[in-house]
């Protein structure tokens, strides 16, 4: 019963600091709910009225809590990828690929550089873990992007549709996905088999060729009878909407199995479903419910799982300091060589970088996975949650400080800042 009282809470505080961010500080409404989801976690309120947290979120809701996130998470991507236009993609392939690459080149270029010294600091990696495990999981954890903070941020944006945010949700698919077979790596180094790294790295070709290459093809009937029903007027019938979502489901699902998380199953066959009325219709049912009362549950989820007062030493803050610094060079700056190199030039090249700097909640899944995994100790987590908030906070204001408020004054972008 206490799981309405805690969609109550969850929403209001969501509602109430989307509202703050945006008036005081100018940041899109996903900063106010990654902030909300922290709040309501131990980090403050935890820390500040420890039974009425307890009270709020006892331990035994948390799987249902996590059941509703992560189908909020999966309908958003899905919802993503519908806007996903892949003729952009195609003809900006090659500059996606390259800051892609680039993204993940130079973080394992870094974490080779850092995990040796991390690793004398006692508690950062747990005992046992081999110099080639540490040094591949944290290239992972500096590496991802928030893909689902990113596209969040490009719709409170108003950028759905236009280039820059093609380009930026195909460089960071590109990126989480290999990112994502890295940890899997780990994971099957450290005991789970090599059966894992096999399944992540083959069932993610084989899902993606099947949906890129086959699934508009195949799909095509359900934009065919969305059409026919609105030519004669009538509405999207529960019919079509229940299979778009049956099938949201079931990628979402075969992408989890293998590996891989259950958000890129979502957008990649939101990508290949048919355009036009069907994904007008699809997006005007599914995306007030979605972004209103789903998502937000997804930001509050995380914040339960979130310590931030745990790096509590000057040793501890100097080190955090330098995993920042590092980070951000080794995605901002990586990127944005990438494209100006491809020739985006420089405006939209630095726009691309503070966007795949971001990190968000996507880095939080990462690291709490180390954790459990046995891989990294609670300090580094804390120090990593603490990178992945500060580079989310930096990205909005960043991408319209190099790019947005005067591409939006020339005409390129919608809206006004």
């Amino acid at each position: 019963m206490i799981f309405f009282l805690q969609m109550f809470v969850i929403l209001a505080a969501c509602r109430l600091c989307g509202w703050v961010v945006r008036r005081f500080l100018h940041q899109p409404q996903v900063i106010g709910e990654m902030i909300a989801g922290v709040i309501l976690g131990p980090s403050l309120l935890g820390s500040l009225a420890p039974g009425l947290q307890q009270f709020l979120f006892p331990a035994e809701s948390k799987p249902l809590l996590y059941a509703v996130a992560q189908t909020g998470i999966a309908l958003y991507m899905f919802l993503v990828g519908l806007d996903f236009r892949s003729e952009d993609f195609k003809s900006n392939a090659k500059g996606a690929v390259a800051v892609s690459v680039s993204g993940i080149v130079v973080p394992f270029i870094a974490a080779i550089v850092a995990t040796p010294w991390l690793m004398t600091v006692p508690g950062l990696f747990v005992g046992g873990v081999s110099r080639f495990n540490a040094t591949l999981f944290l290239g992972a954890a500096i590496a991802i992007t928030a893909f689902p903070v990113l596209a969040r941020i490009i719709h409170d944006r108003g950028l759905e549709g236009t280039l820059i945010a093609t380009q930026a949700l195909s460089a960071a698919a590109i990126g989480d996905a290999a990112a994502w077979c890295v940890v899997a790596v780990v994971l099957a180094s450290l005991g789970a088999g090599a059966s894992v790294a096999v399944l992540a790295i083959t069932g993610g070709l084989v899902l993606s060729a099947v949906l890129i290459l086959l699934g508009p093809r195949l799909f095509a009937p359900l934009g065919r009878l969305a059409q026919q029903q609105h030519d004669a007027g009538q509405p999207l019938s529960p019919t079509v909407l229940a299979v778009a979502l049956m099938l949201c489901t079931l990628s979402a699902y075969v992408s989890d199995v293998i590996g891989l998380h259950a958000v890129f199953g979502a957008f990649l066959i939101g990508t290949a479903m048919p355009r036009g009325v069907f994904a007008q219709r699809i997006r005007a049912l599914l995306e007030p419910f979605t972004l209103v009362f789903l998502l937000p549950v997804f930001f509050a989820y995380s914040g339960l799982n979130t310590h931030l007062t745990m790096v509590n030493t000057p040793e501890l803050l100097w080190i955090a300091a330098a995993i920042l610094v590092a980070s951000i060079f080794a995605k901002f700056v990586a990127c944005w060589a990438a494209a100006l190199a491809t020739g985006q030039g420089n405006a939209r090249a630095l726009a691309l970088g503070a966007l795949m700097n971001a990190r968000g909640l996507t880095e939080l899944i990462i690291i709490n996975i180390g954790l459990q995994a046995g891989i990294i100790g609670a300090p580094l987590f804390s120090m990593l949650v603490l990178m992945a908030i500060v580079t989310t906070l930096m990205a909005s204001p960043l991408f319209e400080l190099v790019y947005g408020r005067a591409a939006r004054a020339r005409g390129e972008l919608p809206g006004s800042t």
